[in-house]
């Protein structure tokens, strides 16, 4: 699902199986070390995130929610990444939440505003798949009433 929108290609790019690699590898020395840093929980995170696998980006969004809970100062970036997470897991209203508490303080933010774009498109199209859904369904418990009900008439 490629996006014709430059800011948000984010939601749509992961890292190589190297790349994050590295990030776990640091991230894990530095827990035998006794010490996480901050910018190695962030960029593990945010590489979790970015992959492909749901597991994987709900790990990522768990740390990055460590972050923003315990360094005010990192929380504009943690916004974004848990938003762009929530998004990539189809949980669109956590993903609008973290979105607009960036949005909030940084109402030009071109990541943030193109981000909350494709959320609105794809809550959008959900709502139309299940409307869709649901109009199907709703077909097809008319044509078992209808037939019950001409079978019942033959009687």
């Amino acid at each position: 699902m490629p996006t014709e929108l430059p800011y948000a290609a984010e939601a749509e790019t992961s890292l190589s199986y190297d790349e994050l690699q590295v990030l776990r590898t640091q991230y894990y020395k530095e827990i035998e070390q006794g010490h996480v840093t901050t910018q190695s929980k962030f960029n593990y995170g945010w590489g979790l995130v970015k992959s492909q696998n749901g597991d994987m980006q709900t790990e990522g969004i768990k740390l990055l929610q460590e972050i923003y809970s315990s360094s005010p100062a990192h929380r504009r970036e943690t916004c974004y990444y848990i938003a762009i997470g929530y998004y990539k897991l189809r949980n669109y209203a956590y993903a609008k939440k973290f979105n607009d508490l960036l949005l909030a303080v940084e109402p030009e933010n071109m990541q943030a505003q193109s981000l909350r774009t494709l959320i609105d498109r794809s809550v959008q199209r959900d709502g139309y798949i299940g409307m869709g859904i649901l109009a199907g369904g709703a077909a097809l418990a008319g044509i078992v009433v209808a037939s019950v009900w001409k079978r019942a008439s033959r009687r």
